[in-house]
């Protein structure tokens, strides 16, 4: 037997409602696979800010070192304004726990529709490594003479020789456990001739150690092309984290849209937690309502099993990750024609077929 110890945080509109589904997938597998499952709920996100003026405190931060990993919903209301809650609560996590990967699956799901013609499962099946914690996320800059016609604002971007050979090596030893064993690494090299010159020297450098696999360099305009029209092309993508940012909203577009992409911030040592979530926003217009699909929250917590499991060298959590995820590919067909977000299913319906796959 094994335990998982999970700190959920729902966060807000519909971030309960489809934490809850995701919960529930949890609790059926867990016991076919010899796992015991212990949860605490926290109540973080923009509800929090009017009870203690902040999403989350250093404090509050320091309690989540104790669980295995962390399950988040959505955050985010229309009260709070744009950088609080992506400040004070996402970055705030990801820094403070050293989370610096962050992995996007874009995988074409039975049943979901792609907007790139003729593209089928078969090439739409990559996965994105984003460097986490450095780049333009590290806050550096700032404004002079606000508010003035001579007003000067700065944002740095951030590149270290440790981010970049550890995302690098995460990259490189993922794509050795797929099937293509392919690696791309995509940056802005003719441009951002400084970081770039870091990324690339460290990636070639870092290729060395890995002779099985192959790889690659795309600028980053060329990937959004090739992402576009040739996805085929893509196994496993490691970039910085601006650029990371962008590509994996593309990448989720291509494989049917926010509803069915799940995201897993990873700090890979051992006994480190991770968090993951759905990467759909909280829509606050439809909270309550029963309407929201909880899909991209229950593969969320597929990657939740499987990284935790991977790390820990637990496997048969990683069974029980894949077969959530088994079981999420088994429902999708019931979309068939239909959009993900606006089904006309409910979200405990949806719920109850991962269940009703889970039971089998």
């Amino acid at each position: 037997m094994s335990t998982l110890k999970l700190a959920l945080i729902g966060g807000d509109g519909t971030g309960p409602e489809v934490t809850t589904q995701a919960v529930r997938a949890l609790h059926t597998v867990a016991p076919k696979f010899g796992i015991t499952v212990e949860t605490a709920d926290f109540d973080y996100g923009g509800r929090s800010i009017a009870r203690q003026g902040v999403p989350i405190t250093d404090e509050q931060v320091e309690e989540l070192r104790k669980f295995d990993a962390i399950f988040l919903g959505a955050v985010g209301l229309p009260s709070i304004a744009p950088g609080v809650l992506e400040k004070g609560l996402l970055l705030k996590l990801r820094f403070a726990l050293d989370l610096y990967i962050n992995l996007r699956p874009v995988n074409l799901y039975p049943g979901v529709e792609t907007p790139l013609k003729d593209k089928t499962a078969k090439e739409i099946d990559f996965v994105v490594v984003r460097e986490n914690t450095e780049d333009l996320y590290t806050g550096a800059g700032g404004i002079h003479r606000k508010g003035t016609p001579f007003e000067v604002a700065t944002q740095e971007m951030i590149a270290t020789a440790h981010g970049c050979e550890r995302a690098c090596r995460y990259a490189f030893d993922l794509a050795t456990r797929r099937e293509r064993k392919h690696l791309t690494l995509v940056h802005k090299t003719n441009v951002l001739t400084y970081c770039g010159d870091l990324w690339k020297r460290t990636f070639d450098r870092v290729a060395k150690d890995y002779p099985t696999v192959e790889t690659g360099y795309h600028h980053v305009d060329a990937c959004c092309m090739y992402m576009a029209t040739r996805p085929e092309i893509y196994d496993v993508i490691v970039v910085p984290n601006m650029f990371g940012d962008i590509i994996t909203d593309l990448g989720a577009a291509i494989a049917g849209g926010m509803g069915i992409a799940a995201s897993g911030n990873l700090n890979p040592n051992k006994g480190a937690a991770g968090m993951f979530e759905p990467i759909h926003g909280s829509s606050p217009d439809i909270a309550g309502q029963n309407k929201a699909n909880p899909l991209a929250a229950c593969d969320a917590m597929a990657m939740l099993l499987g990284e935790t499991g991977r790390k820990n060298g637990d496997a048969q959590m990683v069974k029980a990750g894949e077969a959530i995820s088994a079981a999420v590919k088994r429902v999708t067909p019931k979309f068939t024609g239909k959009r993900l977000d606006r089904s006309g299913y409910s979200t405990t319906e949806i719920g109850d077929w991962v269940v009703a796959e889970l039971s089998k």
